[in-house]
């Protein structure tokens, strides 16, 4: 059976990446978009890399542009705007498809292993989901993730322990990390 430490993703520039040179360590791999709603947890998860980097902790970030559209740019014109903006150090990775066909493997093995259980309660998740849900409907079964800014939680041992949605509070994120460390 795969593990974390299996797969290989592209960096930025396009080179290959194994996971396995993050293995020991905590990670949190999200997927992200420059021009969503929730773009703004690049704050936290800036701050919870400055806080935690030291003690084995890493974020992984893999930017798509399979939400509305939301992540237009080169992965250069992403990561200076990252930078820019929210002045983030954490590794980024080349823009991905997270959903159908052309999948990273990494995000169907994640997603298999913690499955989307719903974005919560309340009028603004309900809206959420609906807008997921016609968004995604191209992607059949294969729409592994159901937006952007989704986190997984992977253990020093590689087991994928969490699935934060966006609609967690970055809070509770904070908190389950802080507890593997």
């Amino acid at each position: 059976m795969a593990g974390v430490y299996d797969f290989t993703v592209k960096d930025r520039k396009g080179n290959e990446v194994s996971l396995n040179d993050y293995e020991g360590k905590v990670l949190l791999i999200v997927n992200t978009a420059t021009g969503c709603g929730f773009t703004p947890h690049y704050d936290p998860l800036e701050k919870m890399y400055k806080d935690f980097k030291d003690r084995g902790f890493e974020i992984l970030d893999f930017p798509s542009n399979q939400f509305a559209n939301q992540a237009p740019g080169s992965d250069d014109e992403i990561h200076q705007f990252c930078t820019m903006k929210f002045g983030t150090e954490f590794p980024q990775f080349a823009k991905i498809d997270v959903n159908g066909d052309n999948a990273d493997p990494l995000f169907a093995y994640l997603a298999g292993e913690k499955p989307f259980e719903g974005f919560g309660k309340g009028l603004k998740n309900a809206a959420l989901n609906k807008f997921a849900d016609m968004n995604n409907k191209a992607f059949g079964d294969k729409a592994y993730i159901k937006w952007n800014f989704t986190k997984f939680l992977i253990d020093r041992e590689g087991k994928v322990l969490a699935r934060f949605e966006p609609t967690v509070d970055m809070d509770e994120v904070r908190s389950a990390v802080e507890a593997l460390l």
